[in-house]
């Protein structure tokens, strides 16, 4: 009977922990079976819940080296994903602590998330975010010469406009001319009519929807793209990309696009954490975009 009493008592202990790791969201199951897996060892969490937008309460993480630096290094932005109603900066502390082993500052911003806001607020917190980068990264060792931003998704939809409509930035005093560059992962760029429950949402109730679509604010003058998609991500096509892609370069600017195959729109996303990094080589090319640039 002791042995059955045993058994029985791991089959509970395993079953619980089953249900409390299934019960969590997607990117913190990915963000807790990433810290299990050995690997990014150069990497530490320099400062967490640091408040950027003090009237809302919206915080930020910053990432970096572990070792010792001398000199000021490049700046990663990341904007998290979720279809803007679901994602947590604590949740994507893998993207975090990948981008900082590689050598980056790396700030995982929060923003308001439906329904507390819709289209543009969104965009009005990122754009704050990264204003308060620009203004203090600095202090945390990020060069100011060389930020880039970086999303997946709505959050490589937020970054996007950032980088190509000029009123968001312009709004907190800055100018696009700030981002050194722009790596995209599986963003929405193109998608009017709003025919998703999601795009309803966020965007349905916007009186000028022209306005929520990044390839209707394509210039010459904006920042290099590296857009990015999976040739199985039925959920955000890569004719986004495709067509984002298409357009700057045709109005002369610099956009290139690589496509995974047999990758989907999650896995674009898992690809970037250790255990998953077989799927597809997204973090060495973001990190080569971005050494490109620098």
């Amino acid at each position: 009977m002791k042995w059955f009493a045993i058994i029985a008592v791991l089959i509970l202990t395993l079953g619980g922990f089953a249900w409390w790791f299934f019960s969590r969201p997607g990117p913190k199951q990915l963000d807790m079976v990433n810290n299990v897996v050995p690997g990014d060892s150069n990497a530490k969490l320099l400062v967490q819940d640091q408040i950027y937008d003090e009237a809302l309460g919206l915080g930020l993480n910053i990432w970096a080296p572990d070792d010792a630096q001398t000199k000021p290094l490049p700046v990663v932005v990341f904007i998290y994903g979720g279809g803007w109603r679901d994602g947590d900066k604590d949740q994507y502390a893998f993207a975090g602590r990948a981008l900082a082993n590689r050598g980056f500052i790396v700030v995982l911003p929060n923003y308001r998330l439906y329904p507390k806001t819709r289209f543009p607020g969104f965009l009005e917190d990122s754009a704050k975010a990264v204003a308060w980068v620009d203004d203090n990264i600095a202090k945390f060792g990020g060069d100011t010469s060389r930020i880039f931003l970086s999303g997946q998704s709505a959050g490589a939809y937020n970054v996007m406009m950032l980088a190509l409509d000029p009123q968001w930035l312009g709004r907190e005093g800055k100018s696009p001319d700030l981002i050194r560059g722009v790596a995209a992962l599986a963003g929405p760029y193109d998608f009017y009519p709003f025919d998703s429950d999601t795009t309803k949402q966020s965007f349905g109730d916007y009186p000028a929807p022209e306005m929520t679509q990044p390839v209707n604010f394509v210039r010459a003058g904006a920042p290099p793209l590296w857009l990015s998609s999976g040739t199985e991500d039925t959920q955000v096509k890569p004719r986004n990309s495709k067509t984002l892609r298409d357009r700057i370069t045709a109005a002369g600017g610099h956009a290139e696009y690589v496509e995974y195959p047999g990758v989907d729109h999650l896995e674009i996303m898992m690809a970037v954490a250790k255990p998953f990094r077989y799927k597809a080589p997204v973090l060495d090319d973001m990190v080569a975009f971005f050494q490109r640039y620098e």
